[in-house]
């Protein structure tokens, strides 16, 4: 019995020197192959990996001006592993930041959900964007804070104080930017508005890395193996925008004190000229550590700096639509250029009243644009809706309308090369029957033929509208820039759209535009230099009326098309044409006559006030 429990003894101290060797090698094989933990604290002792960021590309306009482009600035690294018992009261007093603001940072810093890479043996961001003034002050104490390093970046400078909506800006990536790409990292700046941020990719270029020796204390002593593991940085491809810089400095003079939108389009690339919005912001102020202050400031403004109402904005396009109209009548054989129409001081239809201002009647097509007549394109809707020759319900005849309209770029967003457009709003049947029930009819509707009721635009679909009448019935998307460095842009911004309609169509419409400017709402307008062709807006409001105006030039071959939006401006006439007459003397000539200089300064000049409306 003895010999037999000493037998089992002896198995079972056998096994569990065993399973303990066992134990050690699993733990040895985890610690050495499987784990990076020892690895990263090794390597950290002797070695540093840095990134080193790529220069941002630069931005500039149709005619090579720099705009936006790249200024040294530091960032201040931590590795925290290597920081504790640093004097926190002399490097809070050498970067001017409290101790409150310090502790913070050190949380957020160590906050996986906001810092999901963090670790406690790599460089953290600590603070962004020194100045070269402030760098010099702190690089010279710099050995008093282990753990602390300085890391070389870039920061956006913007050239003029022009174009901000455009541009847009660069600040530090969010959570959101950081799960959705891993090409960042907490503490990266990424695009945030404008074409910096839908450019962001061409623009950011590729990191690199440098690996650096380390001392036993911990200071740099060169790089390991002179740089044969670096990675050198490939630098953001330089972007050339469409916009003539004089055009958007001349256009953001003339909205000065009023609230709307400038855009001007190239008609036979859709480039866009310029693109303005009213109010704007200096874009120079929303760079470094001040642009979060910078942003909820202007994020506070009740008159909205902060909204490209170009592309943001929508609104009743009113007149400017009746060309829209005037097509889709045409192509549908509802009417003629011949076809003249009653307005005896607007349309009346039983107790239904759409007013117009006095001018002759019964009218043609061709004076009906000229004099922007409502009761010309009240009666073409209706003719339309109540059609039952060539539609068999006024629900059919809505939708070919909506397609049309649609056909024309309006009612979904055309595709800038810009974030945030809006759609607009272009109602169809099932609208209608929604909202009205199946009893509507044309009459329900009306408003909607001079561009009232549920149709609204954004200023860029307006300016769309001109590029397409201008081109006899096509457009190209339009965009904003215009070329990136050895690449391409995108394959929609070549591409001819048609619309529906004929290009014999738009001829007469062409020449109602052209009869506005001659004798008509768009006389001022005229020039004798080249053929102006112009359609007004006065856009129903609370309050004033909205001063709208779309137009191009010159009519053969033209070289711009403009579409002005002057919120509470009144008449088309007030604003609208004499600013985008403007606009369209500049870009075609280069420059302003005199007396085109003057009437400038008066428009920059004059302010409109805007007390107790509602933004």
């Amino acid at each position: 019995m003895a010999n037999n429990t000493l037998s089992n003894r002896k198995y079972v101290l056998g096994f569990s020197a065993i399973l303990i060797i066992a134990v050690y090698i699993v733990r040895l094989f985890t610690l050495q192959l499987m784990s990076d933990d020892y690895k990263q604290r090794a390597d950290s002792n002797a070695l540093m990996r840095r990134i080193q960021f790529p220069a941002r590309g630069a931005i500039t306009d149709r005619n090579g001006k720099l705009l936006v482009y790249n200024q040294p600035a530091y960032d201040i690294m931590v590795i925290m592993q290597e920081q504790l018992g640093v004097d926190t009261m002399d490097l809070c007093n050498s970067l001017n930041i409290d101790t409150a603001w310090y502790r913070r940072r050190m949380v957020e810093i160590k906050d996986r959900s906001r810092n999901p890479g963090y670790s406690p043996y790599t460089q953290q961001l600590f603070m962004s964007q020194l100045s070269v003034e402030e760098f010099s002050v702190f690089q010279e104490k710099l050995f008093h804070y282990p753990g602390f390093y300085i890391q070389k970046r870039s920061i956006r400078q913007y050239s003029y104080p022009y174009a901000a909506h455009i541009l847009g800006d660069v600040g530090e990536v969010n959570l959101d930017d950081i799960k959705k790409d891993d090409y960042y990292r907490s503490g990266d700046y990424i695009g945030k508005q404008g074409v910096e941020r839908s450019y962001e990719q061409q623009l950011r270029g590729i990191k690199g890395s440098e690996i650096l020796l380390r001392d036993v204390h911990g200071r740099i002593k060169g790089r390991y193996q002179n740089g044969k593991y670096d990675i050198k940085p490939i630098p953001g491809k330089n972007l050339t925008l469409s916009i003539d810089f004089e055009l958007q400095k001349l256009g953001e003079r003339l909205m000065q004190g009023k609230l709307g939108s400038i855009v001007a389009i190239e008609p036979s690339t859709g480039e866009i000229l310029c693109m303005v919005t009213s109010p704007t912001f200096d874009p120079r102020t929303m760079v470094g550590r001040q642009r979060g202050k910078k942003h909820q400031e202007l994020a506070r403004d009740p008159m909205k700096p902060l909204l490209n109402r170009a592309i943001m904005g929508t609104y009743p396009p009113g007149s400017t639509f009746k060309t829209s109209q005037a097509l889709t009548f045409l192509q549908e054989g509802i009417i003629t250029p011949q076809t003249a129409y009653p307005c005896s001081h607007g349309f009346h239809y039983g107790r239904l009243t759409v007013g117009c201002h006095g001018h002759g009647s019964p009218l043609p097509l061709v004076p009906s644009i000229a004099t922007s007549c409502n009761g010309y394109f009240c009666w073409g809707l209706l003719h339309m809706f109540n059609n039952r020759k060539n539609y068999k319900s006024t629900q059919e005849a809505m939708t070919v309308w909506k397609d049309y309209m649609v056909s024309m770029g309006f009612g979904y967003r055309l595709g800038v090369d810009l974030p945030s457009e809006a759609r607009g709003m272009i109602p169809n049947a099932e609208f209608y029957n929604k909202h009205l029930s199946n009893s509507w009819s044309g009459l329900s509707v009306i408003s909607i033929a001079i561009g009232q009721g549920e149709v609204t635009l954004t200023p860029l679909q307006i300016a769309n509208l001109g590029a397409t009448i201008a081109n006899r019935g096509w457009y190209i998307t339009p965009h904003i820039v215009k070329e990136v460095q050895d690449d391409t842009i995108a394959s929609i911004y070549h591409k001819r759209l048609f619309t529906k309609v004929s290009p014999i169509h738009y001829e007469t419409v062409c020449d109602g535009m052209e009869r506005a400017v001659l004798g008509g709402t768009c006389r001022s307008a005229y020039t004798s230099q080249y053929v102006t062709c112009g359609k007004t807006g006065t856009a129903q409001n609370r309050g004033h009326d909205h001063s709208v105006f779309m137009g191009f030039a010159p009519k053969e071959k033209p070289q711009i098309a403009v579409a002005v939006y002057v919120e509470n401006g009144g008449w088309g006439a007030t604003y609208g044409v004499p600013i985008g007459a403007l606009i369209m003397e500049q870009f075609i000539n280069g420059h302003l006559s005199e007396a085109s200089q003057q009437k400038a300064d008066a428009f920059a000049n004059r302010r409109i006030d805007y007390t107790g409306y509602a933004r």
